[in-house]
């Protein structure tokens, strides 16, 4: 198992495990330049009860003095500045006994979130109409077989005024890059096909969720 360490070298911010490396290698070797590319891991915002992150390959040449930057067997680790207090003591690993539910983040560290909870009224909303309709078809058509391969699965709530909220389990319960995953995929999707929806709001429990998704690399 490696430890990634803060630039100062005195703290552990984030632990590494073989198999979740060996991922990285494996999944960084089908980008482009792979040797100039390392993995980036940064703290995106707050969803539900825990962090959300960003995870993907960015030139290690873009990493300022003061991120930590950590050579590994293979492969380096980023970890911006910003989010080194956010992760530290986290571990990388993979989903599932097997490694096959996806690379996750096991962070002990949970934001301290005064977003309200979702409204009960809209946990029973009315979804007959012609837009709820259309985003119901938009992931049964489109999200859900995409992600289905990953164990994830997407489901609309409640449409109110121009948001759409979305519960998600499966694999994309729980998964540190679910918020990649909606906005980068889901989200798109929805505002590509229905232009009444203008934000699209996760409102899973993703604290009690396992086997994440991998989210695509960013450049």
């Amino acid at each position: 198992m490696e430890s990634v360490f803060s630039s100062n070298g005195n703290r552990s911010v984030l632990e590494v495990t073989d198999r979740a490396l060996a991922e990285v290698v494996d999944i960084r070797s089908q980008e482009s330049d792979p040797d100039k590319l390392a993995l980036w891991i940064e703290v995106a915002g707050v969803s539900g009860s825990n962090y959300s992150y960003d995870v993907y390959f960015q030139n290690k040449s873009d990493a300022s003095s003061d991120d930590a930057v950590i050579e590994l067997d293979g492969v380096a680790v980023v970890i911006p500045s910003a989010s080194i207090a956010l992760v530290s003591g986290a571990k990388l690993d993979l989903g599932g006994e097997d490694g096959a539910g996806g690379l996750i983040i096991i962070n002990p560290n949970s934001p301290h979130s005064d977003e309200p909870p979702l409204p009960e009224e809209l946990l029973n909303a009315d979804l007959s109409g012609p837009v709820a309709q259309e985003i119901i078809r938009v992931l049964q058509e489109e999200i859900n077989p995409a992600i289905a391969s990953h164990g994830g699965r997407a489901d609309l709530v409640a449409v109110v005024d121009s948001v759409a909220y979305l519960q998600l389990s499966g694999g994309c319960q729980g998964c540190g890059m679910a918020s990649v995953t909606l906005s980068q995929g889901i989200e798109v999707a929805i505002k590509e096909a229905v232009p009444e929806i203008t934000s699209v709001r996760d409102v899973t429990d993703h604290m009690n969720g396992s086997n994440p998704y991998y989210g695509s690399s960013k450049k």
